[in-house]
């Protein structure tokens, strides 16, 4: 049950009860970690947290949970692969409209409503356990923040911006989950960090999954031990001891895990990240430190950063304040600035200087047309808003079909601006894999 992603945790409980035997993980501590009311009061008992969240088999029952959540809202099916039919709605119009038009909701079909967790971190742990034994084989960090699906986001391991202490937290809430969910084999949870009132820095489980993640393969080789093949001999009966992986490794490395995307093939989609898996596969960069690691990941990805050129800068309102940040870091590095107005008058408040361009609906001298016209190498676009999405859609498919590197996040340009600083200190050393395991 352990290797094949959903569709198992989904059999396991029916095929117990037909008498098939199942190796590792019971079924019932699958259904315990899948249902949403089993699993909330499982947290209780731990003293560990989650968002605010509910259950609804109707629109009315999803309104009442609404009401008592508050939005934004994470919604999406019980019992999903990849994150399908999964959005983040702001209101009750897009809550009717979500119903409406993306899911059949009925007392066989719950939706699950989950309190969007704005602003946070969010990290994807892998951990494998003997039933007895708990150990994490890796912390990853997402660069995107919370609100895009762990299998699109680019992700760090070790995390390259979380402090120690914090990380040990999880860990540690991590092997509270394993033991009293009866895990043997593996496992993966996901986080949210978001910083608190008090300063302390508040963790959020947002979901836990007693099988193996599509993320088991990059921690394997980011540490060097074979999680899959550990997760295969557990569940035939060794222990963790007898295989002699007993602790967790920190890698004095770091690997950065980057999406590849189908985006080539099909011109009218829209690449814009969010709660729905969209990526088709992934890549890796390896190095000492993470710009380096980024950086290779983005050439591996086929999104190789240009060392000079134009940014077309557009920001969406809550984003301002982080272009102002990177503009400056971007015109050291040799670049030159293109931004929609909005964005331009907030960078020339503070003296940064960037040529302006409209936005393609506002006609003109527009972005579309500057990046047909080759006057463009690099964007940074982000919005969060469903009509400006749906309005600026043209921008990123301009990009896309003229092959030029984008960022649709304010997490993933800081992380693209520390890449193209390291693009300029030098070429990368080339060294294999094995070697960063001797």
């Amino acid at each position: 049950m352990q290797y094949g992603g959903q569709t198992p945790l989904k059999l396991a409980v029916a095929l117990e009860a037909a008498g098939v035997p199942i190796l590792g993980t019971p079924p019932d501590a699958i259904d315990l970690a899948e249902d949403r009311e089993r699993f909330q009061k499982l947290l209780s008992e731990l003293g560990l947290r989650q968002p605010e969240n509910g259950v609804a088999r109707s629109l009315d029952e999803a309104l009442t949970v609404a009401a008592r959540v508050g939005y934004p809202l994470v919604v999406r099916p019980s019992y999903v692969l990849g994150g399908r039919a999964m959005e983040v709605v702001a209101d009750d119009t897009g809550l009717r409209r979500y119903i409406r038009e993306a899911v059949k909701v009925s007392p066989d079909h719950p939706i699950l409503l989950d309190q969007f967790v704005g602003g946070a971190t969010e990290l994807d742990v892998d951990c494998i356990s003997d039933g007895t034994l708990a150990v994490v084989g890796g912390v990853m960090q997402h660069v995107e923040e919370a609100g895009v699906h762990s299998g699109d986001s680019a992700c760090s391991l070790p995390p390259y911006d979380v402090a120690a202490p914090v990380v040990a937290e999880v860990i540690e809430q991590t092997r509270a989950l394993a033991k009293a969910l009866g895990v043997v084999g593996l496992m993966n949870v996901q986080y949210a960090l978001r910083p608190g009132a008090d300063g302390e820095t508040e963790i959020f489980v947002l979901e836990v999954n007693p099988r193996a993640s599509r993320t088991i393969p990059f921690v394997s080789k980011t540490i060097g031990h074979a999680l899959a093949k550990y997760g295969a001999r557990v569940m035939a009966g060794e222990t963790l001891a007898q295989i002699g992986f007993t602790a967790e490794v920190t890698p004095k490395h770091v690997a950065v895990k980057e999406s590849v995307f189908p985006f080539a093939r099909f011109e009218d989609v829209d690449i814009i990240l969010g709660p729905e898996m969209k990526s088709t596969g992934e890549v890796m960069g390896i190095a000492d430190d993470f710009p380096t690691a980024f950086l290779k990941g983005q050439l591996a990805a086929g999104n190789a950063l240009p060392a000079t050129g134009c940014v077309l800068l557009s920001a969406d309102d809550h984003d301002k304040d982080g272009f102002v940040a990177l503009a400056p870091r971007l015109q050291a590095a040799g670049y030159t600035l293109m931004a929609t107005e909005g964005t331009r008058v907030r960078l020339a408040a503070v003296g940064v200087e960037a040529s302006g361009v409209t936005k393609e609906h506002e006609g003109g001298d527009h972005t579309v047309r500057a990046i047909r016209e080759g006057r463009v190498q690099l964007v940074f676009c982000t919005t969060h808003d469903r009509s400006l999405i749906e309005r600026s859609v043209g921008l990123r498919q301009a990009a896309l079909r003229h092959g030029i590197p984008y960022f649709t996040t304010l997490a993933g340009a800081r992380a693209a601006v520390e890449a193209i600083e390291r693009l300029h200190r030098g070429p990368t050393a080339v060294k294999a894999i094995q070697d960063y395991h001797a």
